[in-house]
């Protein structure tokens, strides 16, 4: 258990700025628009290796309790209750404010070893600056830059020095037998009430506003004996919508995190179909080589007639991916969960799965005897043998010669004919044509003196025969 340390102050202060200079990263979004944190994002710090401790960036505490503004602040107040030690960040440019009087105020009742921070001290009259925040009564302010990471090492040795050996918090598992599974779509498709559901607690906000997530946000889970880490991500827009700089570096975040996962969960919203954009996310999928589960939100709400209709517009929409499993689920009320996990294993089991290379030649023996491949300009493609090229997503190696002129349909025959021969459900396998090398190319047939002269006799005579 590592100790925990929260950052709390309001908006646009330097919280995130604060939160990457100490845990040597850029995981959380940085930027001059106010309110781009808003949910609890947990790092570690390691500036001394032998005394790391558990690090939570929080949202600016606006002093609303109402809407997004509420819910980022309750998640602020979460973290500063279950903190050994709030690092209390002020600006020390635009200096004290009401707002930081409020903010002051619920700490001293919350009793928590607090610190206060004068971040952006840079360019300011340090002494002027401590004079301003003296009212507020702390022992020692610590003035710092996180910017420019002045005097990060003087605030890091002060929270080592309060903090206990022991904490309460726990990091993130970097167990290699946790399963990693990132819940993607697009924005208000229900991605993070699945996994506040899934989590038992408040953990994401959750709000009917498109693009409340900003950022990727990781939590670790047991279910069933099983070990989970659930990443929720940004809703993706098309890249015409997207106006602001915090929500492409939020993109950004999501696909990096689909690069990252073992198994994406494509969420869908039931009561409005399969559009264009949802195939956009799909396609980041596929580009990724990801296991893939498509979740069907908020089907409690339909009638018989539209989950009908709905059933109609999955088959068609999604007809290019047959294999991925489609799971009706409601994330507010939890129905189908069971069915969601269940396809998850089914699809990251056949991810993973190893091959040997005597039974993929059968396989490619079978395929071309049922179905030869097809003849190019009076030539076929000849497919030698075939190995297997790795996995997540299975991969095989084809080697042959006249590749370069195999069909695609032909391709594609292959990859659903080792889909079907092995069983593999809710994983892309990628099929890889390797065409040996002609060991003559570029090579010139060098004649003797005896083949020269019978080479110019015979063309003296079709002179002749003219």
């Amino acid at each position: 258990m590592l100790p925990l340390v929260a950052l709390v102050g309001r908006p646009n202060v330097g919280k995130s700025t604060l939160f990457n200079a100490l845990t040597r990263s850029r995981d959380a979004l940085v930027h001059d628009e106010p309110g781009v944190t808003r949910d609890r994002h947990y790092g570690v710090c390691r500036l001394d290796p032998e005394q790391p401790f558990l690090l939570v960036d929080t949202g600016g505490i606006a002093g609303e309790e109402e809407g997004l503004a509420g819910a980022t602040a309750r998640q602020a107040r979460a973290a500063a209750s279950e903190a050994d030690l709030v690092l209390f960040v002020v600006d020390g440019r635009e200096g004290a404010s009401a707002l930081d009087d409020e903010i002051l105020a619920w700490l001293r009742k919350l009793a928590r070893p607090t610190v206060l921070v004068i971040n952006k001290i840079d360019g300011t009259h340090e002494e002027a600056v401590r004079a301003e925040f003296a009212r507020y009564g702390f022992g020692e302010m610590l003035a710092v830059s996180a910017a420019h990471r002045q005097g990060i090492d003087d605030l890091h040795e002060e929270i080592l020095a309060r903090l206990p050996e022991e904490g309460s918090a726990e990091e993130l598992d970097n167990d290699p037998d946790r399963l990693r599974v990132a819940f993607v779509g697009r924005p208000n498709v229900g991605k993070s009430t699945l996994v506040n559901r899934l989590l038992g607690e408040e953990r994401m906000i959750a709000s009917e506003v498109p693009g409340t997530t900003r950022d990727s946000i990781a939590a670790d889970l047991e279910r069933d004996g099983r070990l989970y880490r659930l990443i929720d991500t940004a809703g993706i827009r098309r890249k015409g919508r997207v106006e602001e700089a915090v929500e492409k570096f939020s993109v950004v975040k999501t696909l990096q995190a689909i690069e990252r996962c073992q198994v994406a969960v494509l969420m869908l919203d039931a009561t409005e179909g399969v559009t264009d954009q949802d195939a956009t996310v799909l396609g980041a999928v596929l580009d990724a080589g990801r296991a893939l589960v498509i979740g069907v939100n908020k089907w409690d709400g339909l009638t018989t007639y539209q989950r009908e209709q709905a059933e109609a517009l999955l088959a068609r929409k999604l007809s290019f991916v047959p294999w991925a499993e489609a799971i009706r689920i409601s994330a507010k009320h939890g129905s189908g969960l069971r069915e969601l996990f269940r396809a998850v294993h089914r699809a990251h089991a056949s991810a993973i799965r190893s091959f040997g290379t005597s039974e993929v030649n059968k396989a490619l023996e079978i395929a071309v005897e049922t179905n030869p491949p097809p003849s190019v300009r009076g030539h076929a493609a000849k497919l030698r043998y075939v190995h297997p090229g790795g996995e997540n997503p299975p991969t095989f190696v084809v080697h042959g010669t006249r590749l370069k002129e195999l069909p695609d349909s032909y391709k594609r025959y292959l990859e659903n004919f080792f889909r079907k021969r092995f069983k593999l459900v809710g994983t892309p396998v990628r099929m890889l044509f390797r065409e040996g090398a002609n060991p003559y190319e570029g090579k010139k047939n060098e004649l003797s003196d005896r083949q020269v002269a019978r080479k110019r006799r015979l063309m003296r005579h079709v002179k002749r025969g003219k």
